[in-house]
This record gives structure tokens, C-alpha cells and sequence, in this order.
């Protein structure tokens, strides 16, 4: 990772996608490079490592199918309800539909954060069930062993 950043054109080529995506993507305001901007003739965009995550992001949202318009709603609900890394979010893509795996439950991140479902951490099951036998063989253990009758 560097700390100074990446090029316009290092950043489209990590990524992979063309430089005019890029460019066309920063002045539409989809993403703009978080360390700095173009500001005029001879200036160079400096994109960051969050920066290079979101840009492929993006890419495999297009690549799923996804219009550009979704994908920028999209990054407008990420970026103001997803406040960890964004690397660490689940999205799920259905279809045209883009759900975010938010804790226990899935939103549709293109209908304005409406849950659409809830999911069942199987792991929770698992130590539900494992807590509910610690009680049975301590009673087992008190009573004795059965007797086949």
C-alpha cells in the first residue's frame, strides 16, 4: 500500500478498467480521488487504497449487470450507512436488485434501505443447541446412566 497514492492511470489499471471510465467516473462525481483532485491543466488525481476498493466495487457491480444509475445509489446508501471499511460489507446481487448484508438481515440498498429479509446465522443455531446440552449432560451425569426397560 502506498501512502502517497495512486495515478489516475495506476488506479484504472489495478482496477481494470479504461483511464476514460475513470476520468468520466471522478467528474460525474460517482468517486471522486479522496488524496487529490484535477484542478486544472497539469494536475493529476491521487486516488487512495479506500479509493482503488470502491473503483472495483464498482466495476464488479457494472460487470453483474448492474446500470450505472443503480451503482450510484448504490455507493450514496454505502457511503452514508456503511461507516467500517468497505471492504467488510456483504453485497448480495440478485438479479437487478443490490442488497447489503447488514448484521442479520439483507437490505435493498436500491429501494431506500427497506429489509427485504432476514438471515439466520447458522452459528447462532449451533451455539443455542450447544448451550441446551450442557444442561442434559449434567443431568445425565446426576441420574445415571439409563437403563434400557
Amino acid at each position: 500500500m502506498d501512502d502517497s497514492g495512486y495515478s489516475g492511470t495506476q488506479a484504472a489499471k489495478i482496477v481494470g478498467i479504461t483511464y476514460r471510465q475513470l476520468d468520466y467516473w471522478a467528474r460525474t462525481d460517482l468517486i471522486k480521488p479522496s488524496l487529490a483532485e484535477a484542478a486544472g491543466s497539469g494536475s493529476r488525481r491521487r486516488y487512495s487504497y479506500r479509493d482503488l476498493l470502491e473503483l472495483r466495487v464498482i466495476k464488479t457491480l457494472l460487470d453483474a449487470g448492474i446500470r450505472l444509475e443503480s451503482v450510484r445509489d448504490v455507493f450514496a446508501y454505502l457511503r452514508q450507512h456503511v461507516t467500517s471499511d468497505i471492504a467488510a460489507a456483504h453485497i448480495v446481487i440478485s438479479g437487478s436488485q443490490v442488497m447489503l448484508c447488514d448484521g442479520d438481515e439483507l437490505v435493498d440498498v436500491l429501494r431506500r434501505g427497506q429489509g427485504v429479509l432476514n438471515v439466520l446465522p447458522l452459528s447462532g443455531v449451533k451455539e443455542d443447541i450447544d448451550a441446551q446440552l450442557v444442561p442434559l449432560n449434567d443431568d445425565a451425569a446426576v441420574s445415571g446412566p439409563r437403563r434400557a426397560i
